[in-house]
């Protein structure tokens, strides 16, 4: 496979992937931002197939290759493949950029720490931060991550997504000032 999945087709291949193994036509479904929609993309099944967890790091890597990111991660669970994935790759492809995830609620034991992935002394205080997420839907999930990043003294550059289902994202990230982009948007699965 090529390193440069854009000009190779990547893109094309990935639409296949998620059409094959994550995206549901069907009855209403509820989904995280409290809407219901007749169409779902389930991601975990793309994030963890090796090609297609492959393919989504190498096009975000080749996204954010201009921001000049420090730290990459977002908000649990679908933050935590896509972050542990381009982690590896920005490694191997020598544009290395450390990963991390914004838990939801803090555990009960251990170090009872919010934000995972960070070792002790290091910090997000002027660190830029790419934000990651699966679908984004309204941007509501994302945002609380951008904002506990930013508590923690991190300058989020970017928030940019698998699949954008162009719900209002678009326009929650312009009012808070951060850039927003997608791989993929709901009209590459329109049949």
């Amino acid at each position: 496979m090529s390193s440069n999945p854009s000009k190779s087709g990547g893109r094309e291949r990935l639409i296949d992937i998620i059409t094959e193994r994550s995206f549901q036509r069907g009855g209403e479904m509820k989904l995280a931002s409290g809407r219901s929609s007749t169409f779902y993309f389930n991601m975990k099944p793309t994030m963890m197939h090796p090609e297609g967890a492959a393919l989504i790091a190498r096009l975000f890597l080749d996204a954010v290759a201009n921001d000049k990111a420090d730290l990459i991660g977002g908000l649990e669970m679908g933050a935590v493949p896509l972050a542990a994935s381009l982690c590896a790759v920005s490694e191997m492809e020598g544009r290395p950029l450390q990963a991390f995830f914004v838990r939801k609620q803090v555990k009960e034991h251990g170090t009872q720490a919010l934000i995972e992935g960070l070792a002790a002394g290091e910090s997000f205080a002027g660190k830029r931060v790419v934000v990651l997420e699966d679908v984004t839907t309204t941007g509501g999930s994302a945002l609380k991550a951008v904002r506990m990043i930013e508590e923690a003294g991190g300058d989020v550059v970017r928030v940019i997504t698998v699949v954008d289902r162009q719900e209002g994202a678009a326009k929650t990230f312009a009012d808070a000032g951060v850039t927003f982009s997608a791989l993929l948007n709901t009209d590459d699965f329109k049949d």
